[in-house]
């Protein structure tokens, strides 16, 4: 790829050194890990599934197991207890690794540490398949994976009798010192053409996008929406959705249910650990939803839908 990076991207400017300068002098980054005893943690394995059901299960941070139309897709995977520049995790990850059925497929939002474990990443066989944005692909061929699928913006690619749509997020990308938005971020929209549709948001600003994306791709059954990491909230509000911005995003993506990530396993942020839990249940409330449509999972907690419980909706 000729391409030399995807600062053109960006929706806002990164951080520079008179805001790093003023966040230190606030005290930093990084938060207490105090309260971490009353994350909710269910961990119970994967449901049994009646013929036709679907099921997301959040095993922490960012990752789910999504199982649909007879196929499994790993979003985000991360197993490891510590990643790099951040404690270790607060809660195990919500399903053991032994449990998990054969993956169909994984989908990488971008290339941060919280997102792209290489130690839960060797795990796989190098036979799964990998999808990920643009100029990401080269770190999967490296490490011996086969079939890796790189998409831009808006490209789509068939895996496994499933549709990936890679869309648009408010966000950036860096692994090294080096490699600033050397590969393109995003969220994905996943279709099964006889079940539900579900987009994961990988990491999320708030902003245009989302009403974009609910536009182009009707009947999201399950939306995945970042709710932590967003104290203080200057730093941190163009890459990253708090509680209320997450339920904003929702109504604008037009989704049934919203499925909360992104919190309660990594210390990253300012906030109380539990807060973004308790804030999501708040800012739904607020907004006069539907109690049902609220999926604030416990880490290994799992929601299931019927087969009579899709959206109706022709593919996009």
């Amino acid at each position: 790829m000729s391409r030399v990076d995807f600062r053109d991207r960006l929706t806002s400017p990164l951080p520079g050194a008179r805001e790093l300068v003023r966040v230190l002098r606030q005290g930093g980054f990084r938060g207490s890990a105090a309260g971490a005893d009353r994350i909710p943690v269910r961990r119970n394995g994967l449901p049994e599934l009646v013929a036709g059901a679907a099921s997301w299960t959040w095993v922490g941070h960012s990752t789910y197991v999504v199982r649909l139309s007879g196929r499994t897709v790993l979003a985000d995977p991360v197993w490891s207890t510590k990643i790099r520049g951040v404690p270790r995790r607060l809660t195990p990850p919500g399903l053991a690794w032994r449990e998990l059925p054969p993956v169909d497929a994984v989908v990488i939002s971008h290339d941060h540490y919280d997102h792209l474990d290489e130690s839960t990443i060797r795990r796989l066989p190098r036979s799964t398949p990998v999808l990920t944005g643009l100029g990401l692909g080269r770190w999967f061929r490296r490490r011996g994976f086969a079939e890796v699928v790189e998409l831009d913006w808006w490209e789509s690619a068939e895996v496994a009798g499933l549709r990936f749509d890679f869309v648009p997020a408010h966000h950036w990308s860096r692994r090294g010192l080096f490699d600033t938005c050397a590969t393109l971020w995003g969220g994905w929209v996943i279709t099964a053409p006889d079940g539900p549709r579900t987009y994961h948001a990988g990491d999320s600003g708030y902003g245009p996008w989302f009403a974009e994306i609910g536009a182009r791709f009707p009947g999201i059954d399950v939306a995945m929406l970042p709710i932590g990491a967003y104290d203080p909230a200057w730093f941190m509000r163009p890459v990253h959705l708090d509680p209320a911005e997450a339920v904003r995003a929702f109504g604008e993506l037009g989704a049934r249910r919203l499925a909360s990530m992104h919190w309660g396993t990594f210390v990253l942020t300012r906030e109380p650990v539990l807060e973004p839990y308790e804030r999501i249940r708040r800012a739904w409330a607020e907004a006069g939803l539907d109690p049902a449509g609220l999926w604030a999972l416990a880490v290994g907690e799992t929601g299931v839908l019927g087969p009579d419980e899709f959206s109706p909706r022709g593919l996009s």
